[in-house]
């Protein structure tokens, strides 16, 4: 092959490559804290590609950022709440939450939740009013011609403006509250036999009484909880749009689910060709330690590091419960690292520092790290698995129980409750982890499934995004449950036609059986009397 021709091949394959990657405009409706960090990975790599990135930020936001050479774009906008009022709601949102969790029973947690959801869907309605009945934004945001919307679904707001700007839709989320909006206005199926329902703490292997929780479980979120006040977000998306509509309704129109989690920490269940798994897209090798933090780490000889973190919502606690935590860590025989903003506990053993902020992902791929301590989110449970370290885990609110449930499930993690352990109980945990191979070797086992993929996460969430830009949307990918009524989807009219067919056949077999016996008997007597 001449040099000539070489050179041609090349130039079509990379104007192909750049051609299929052109630059689109990606409007982003965010959400705080680890949502964020998860967002902006996508986001990162959406900027590598040559696409320019415009986030959605209030006035009020506590948390979003980008890097000095991040070439991200945020478009802030006013609003009535104070960023005072915003921080201080979501710290009371997560006390509120842990008590709920940690003291009560799993109803008592759904029923504080349900209380707590409303209060929250109120304040991000009003960010939402402040965002959509801003005339000069909106006029600006129609006029930039926006190629896709990329939306964090913890709060409302992002299919209205969807709708708005005539703009494909794409969600990132881990889930909704007992998958209800998945569910309802997704189409996902859930089978409540073996499928459990998201916040109920159970595997797929149920027992008979376990079935009949996770049935009531099922109807308890399809028909009570209300992640969002429903009726004041369909009102409000009414009187915006002019037309009767639905927040689920609304919803449903989104083209892709990027739903955080994948195959090693789900269990398996029915899937539509819309929705994709991308857990772990945020993770990554481990880089190389700062000096000091590597020192100490190499100081633990052949015992190991035990890396503590509570996550990015819970940097401090109550004295009380770091003593106790600080005296369990002081009896094990490896170095801890602990992520605590706070002061130093008065039981701190020699063996633990503490940090204001620690390279978690860092700590986790270092060959010296031996257990996670860890709340269980999802962003620190992804980085876990894709490092493969076992887990000690201490949930505390939202996903965090039944992420750390599923880990134990699956043989990689022990659970602990943050209210009432004591130093004893933590104690005993990390020897078990610690000591026991099997957990290792599970951990071991679910990081394997989960490197194990054709394509990884990030390039798969890229790829949609970019999939949908590409085709204007991916409608073609919908299911048809969505044009259907519940009635139809239970398939009850086709059930009911059929039971009257057979109920009708069956009257008129058996009005023709009676007439011909009548008619025979009577024939029979008259040849008798005859």
């Amino acid at each position: 092959m001449s040099p000539k021709m070489i050179v041609g091949i090349l130039l079509l394959q990379l104007s192909f490559y750049f051609g299929s990657s052109s630059c689109e405009k990606v409007l982003v409706w965010p959400m705080e804290y680890s949502h964020w960090i998860n967002m902006k990975t996508i986001l990162d790599e959406l900027v590598q590609r040559g696409h320019e990135v415009t986030v959605l930020k209030s006035s009020a936001s506590m948390f979003y950022y980008a890097d000095k050479l991040s070439a991200i774009k945020f478009e802030i906008y006013s609003t009535s709440i104070s960023r005072n009022k915003l921080e201080n709601f979501f710290m009371e949102f997560v006390r509120k939450m842990i008590d709920a969790v940690s003291t009560g029973s799993i109803w008592t947690s759904f029923q504080q939740m349900q209380k707590l959801s409303i209060e929250y869907s109120d304040y991000f309605e009003m960010l939402c009013k402040d965002m959509v009945l801003n005339k000069k934004l909106m006029t600006k945001l129609q006029e930039s011609k926006f190629d896709i919307i990329l939306a964090d679904t913890v709060g409302a707001c992002s299919e209205l403006l969807a709708e708005l700007l005539h703009t494909p839709l794409v969600y990132t989320l881990r889930f909704f509250p007992g998958y209800k909006y998945e569910k309802k206005s997704g189409g996902l199926s859930f089978p409540p036999s073996y499928v459990p329902v998201i916040l109920s703490e159970l595997s797929d292997q149920m027992t008979f009484m376990e079935r009949i929780t996770n049935m009531m479980c099922m109807l308890y979120f399809d028909f009570w909880f209300q992640i969002f006040n429903e009726k004041k977000w369909s009102n409000f998306y009414s009187e915006v749009l002019g037309r009767p509509t639905t927040l689920k309704e609304m919803i449903g129109k989104a083209d892709i689910w990027l739903i955080r989690t994948y195959w090693d920490l789900e269990f398996p269940r029915p899937t539509l060709p819309n929705f994709d798994f991308v857990g772990g897209l945020h993770c990554k090798p481990a880089k190389p330690l700062p000096k000091e933090m590597e020192d100490f780490v190499q100081s633990s000889g052949g015992n190991g590091v035990v890396v503590f973190s509570l996550g990015s919502m819970v940097a401090n606690m109550s004295e009380e419960r770091a003593n106790v935590i600080a005296s369990a860590l002081a009896q094990i025989p490896q170095k801890v690292i602990w992520r605590l903003d706070d002061k130093k506990p008065d039981t701190l053993g020699p063996n633990t520092q503490l940090y204001k902020w620690i390279p978690q992902n860092d700590l986790l791929g270092h060959p010296k790290t031996k257990v996670f301590v860890t709340h269980g989110g999802t962003n620190s449970i992804y980085e876990a698995i894709y490092h493969g370290v076992p887990l000690v885990g201490i949930p505390l609110f939202a996903d965090q129980p039944d992420n750390i449930a599923r880990m134990k499930a699956k043989g990689a993690a022990v659970r602990l409750n943050f209210m009432t352990m004591s130093s004893t109980d933590l104690l005993n945990a990390l020897k078990t982890v610690i000591n026991d191979p099997s957990y290792k070797e599970n951990i071991m086992r679910l990081s394997k499934i989960h490197h194990d993929q054709p394509v990884k996460p990030l390039d798969r969430a890229v790829f949609w995004v970019e999939f949908v830009m590409r085709h204007k949307g991916a409608k073609h990918l919908r299911v048809a449950a969505h044009d259907l009524t519940w009635y139809q989807y239970c398939s009850l009219d086709v059930i009911v036609f059929l039971v009257s067919c057979v109920a009708i056949i069956g009257s008129i077999i058996t009005k023709c059986c009676l007439f011909y016996c009548q008619k025979f008997s009577k024939t029979r007597k008259k040849n008798k009397r005859e």
